[in-house]
């Protein structure tokens, strides 16, 4: 049976991948995708410890988190979007050109 501890050790590990991805990462978009492995993780460990309470405080707060995450990916792709027409690339070092 899946218990409780298989769900954290499934969301430690997906926010280690994030952490990974946005400590490696030089590329904007790649980013984005590991802030939302990292949201996601806060999500099944919410989602999880809510199920195995009984209560359903986790699961509320965690669809919070998915309409942050909603609204971020809106506005970061219309950024990106309009960085990579400007500048056709994504690359993490020519972002010090944003400065007015």
């Amino acid at each position: 049976m899946i218990g409780l501890n298989h769900y954290l050790l499934l969301s430690v590990i997906m926010l280690s991948i994030g952490l990974v991805g946005i400590m490696r990462r030089k590329n904007l978009l790649m980013l984005f995708f590991s802030t939302e492995i990292i949201l996601n993780a806060a999500n099944v460990g919410l989602v999880a410890t809510s199920k195995y309470y009984g209560n359903l405080d986790g699961q509320i707060f965690a669809l919070f988190i998915i309409a942050i995450a909603a609204s971020e990916v809106a506005v970061g792709l219309g950024l990106l979007i309009l960085w990579y027409r400007k500048n056709k690339n994504l690359d993490l070092d020519n972002l010090n050109q944003m400065h007015g």
